[in-house]
């Protein structure tokens, strides 16, 4: 189910779209929307919103979503820095999930990658206390600097030995499959003390 923001300069309402007033878990680049109907269908009491920048991916993510006759997962055709920037309301999301971005494995296409100081402080921004982002990439090198922007930020703690979602995306299948090695990072917002 495709979400239409009425205004793309204001703050989603999430108690709107859904119906009802629950925790919003967010897959940040959700591809062929797998990942997300899986969560979705896991975990009926949360909310789910994907948000996805190529229009093909959309579609095949709203019908999952529409086959399985999940009511609790939306999907958001928008560049994904400016969404979490922009659309998603301070301290409102429980969870966010960066599943494999696009890792720009040449250096001079690094400057693309999604993951940046930036970008962490606005995934800080939208989180809700004790909030959780999960992050996995098969390209070492994009983990490495990940790894770096955390250990240089106050922002977010490492969860030591968190146990992933059970559900997989499209490219941790064929990942796994294919025997190549997954680098996770489980993240928990650090609230500052008042």
């Amino acid at each position: 189910m495709e979400l239409v923001p009425a205004n793309c300069f204001a703050p989603l309402d999430f108690e709107g779209i859904y119906g009802r007033k629950a925790p919003v878990e967010v897959d940040l680049g959700c591809g062929d929307g797998s990942f997300l109907a899986a969560l979705a269908a896991e975990n009926p009491a949360k909310d789910f919103l994907g948000i996805e920048r190529l229009l093909g991916r959309v579609c095949s993510a709203c019908r999952k979503i529409e086959r399985s006759g999940l009511n609790n997962a939306r999907i958001l055709q928008f560049e994904i820095s400016y969404a979490v920037e922009q659309l998603l309301p301070k301290n409102s999301v429980a969870s966010f999930h960066v599943m494999f971005p696009d890792p720009w494995p040449k250096r001079r296409h690094a400057p693309r990658r999604l993951v940046t100081e930036n970008f962490l402080a606005s995934l800080h921004r939208a989180l809700a206390a004790n909030g959780t982002v999960q992050i996995a990439t098969d390209e070492t090198e994009y983990y490495r600097q990940i790894t770096r922007l955390i250990s240089q930020s106050s922002l977010f703690a490492v969860i030591p030995d968190a146990v992933p979602a059970n559900a997989m995306s499209k490219f941790e299948k064929r990942f796994t499959l294919g025997g190549v090695k997954i680098h996770r990072l489980v993240l928990r917002k650090v609230s500052p003390v008042t």
